[in-house]
């Protein structure tokens, strides 16, 4: 496992968190100036290559996606979201990752071997919301989001975003699903240190901390956390909350393949916890068409093991290709 960072991140300094000189500096303040953290470039790792579902290989697939046009398998979206918590700590402190919430639209796919780089406008004084994104080296967007803290949020890239989608004319691979429809069951999960996350996340998390983009000794020493327990990286609460949505059951048509187009990560009273017993929900609460894609929007709430309070919340586009679903266009 490669030696962590400190968990404020790589070169913005040692010590509290929040530093002051972001809001107070005697200089700043005669500035109305935008300031921009940024993190290093980073080359994101491909662990999707063997990933299946619906029992077939998935976009992340090299032969499937250049069967579907693309040039090679990219990189899930949410691998991304590890290169924010360096500079959103260094905003927020330590709440940032019991009260923080990520909400991305992605733009353009990342394939392995690429340089991918963070950045974030520095707020002021007292804001609990920022803008901030990714993009490659070569100065490509990557995803745009919005950076917020609660309790009280402000309404999310995510949020502005389903507010403005019309309603679907015509479904066909999901013409089944419906605005409210839930998930079938209460799906019980965990994630342990080496535990194999199954055929949509054929690893472990300790296989990902090998290669993760920004890590912390938070991630795998409960003696460095704050909390005393080991927590969960940001981009692998997508992988627990997506490990059994199989579960749900939801009427979703095919073979087809998906992909992410915009996901969002609450911490409503996180952080969440590595080897803990967490219930999930789900329910559709959105349904959308384009020209290439059908697309449902999940919310998936995360509760502790009582099921009675809910401590994290995922909202999920699941973009599926059209033309991926056999006879699509005769059906149309």
């Amino acid at each position: 496992m490669r030696k962590p960072s400190p968990p404020w991140g790589r070169g913005l300094g040692e010590g509290d968190f929040t530093n002051p000189s972001l809001h107070h500096g005697s200089l700043t303040m005669s500035f109305t100036t935008p300031l921009i953290l940024s993190g290093p470039l980073r080359q994101p790792h491909q662990m999707l290559a063997d990933q299946e579902y619906g029992g077939h290989s998935s976009i992340h697939d090299d032969a499937m996606a250049e069967k579907l046009g693309f040039r090679a398998g990219p990189i899930e979206g949410p691998t991304h979201f590890s290169l924010f918590p360096p500079l959103l700590a260094q905003i927020w402190g330590q709440a940032w990752y019991e009260r923080g919430c990520l909400s991305s639209h992605y733009l353009n796919m990342v394939i392995e071997g690429e340089e991918v780089q963070a950045f974030a406008e520095v707020p002021p004084a007292g804001a609990t919301s920022t803008r901030v994104w990714a993009q490659k080296a070569d100065g490509t967007p990557v995803l745009e989001a919005s950076a917020s803290i609660g309790p009280d949020f402000s309404p999310t890239l995510l949020e502005k975003r389903m507010a403005d989608l019309r309603p679907p004319e015509k479904l066909l691979i999901l013409e089944d699903l419906h605005v409210g429809m839930t998930g079938a069951v209460d799906e019980r999960v965990r994630m342990e240190p080496d535990q194999h996350m199954g055929a949509l996340y054929p690893f472990s998390l300790n296989q990902k901390l090998a290669v993760i983009t920004e890590t912390s000794p938070w991630y795998f020493d409960p003696a460095s956390s704050p909390w005393g327990r080991a927590i969960i990286p940001l981009e692998m609460i997508s992988v627990l909350a997506e490990y059994s949505s199989r579960q749900a059951a939801f009427p979703v048509k095919g073979p087809a393949v998906g992909l992410f187009a915009d996901q969002e990560i609450r911490l409503i009273d996180g952080p969440l916890f590595v080897g803990e017993d967490y219930i999930i929900r789900r329910e559709i609460a959105a349904l959308a068409e384009s020209r290439r894609t059908e697309s449902y929007w999940v919310r998936t709430r995360i509760f502790d093991s009582t099921g009675k309070k809910q401590v994290a919340e995922m909202l999920l586009n699941h973009a599926t290709l059209k033309h991926s679903y056999a006879g699509y266009a005769e059906a149309g």
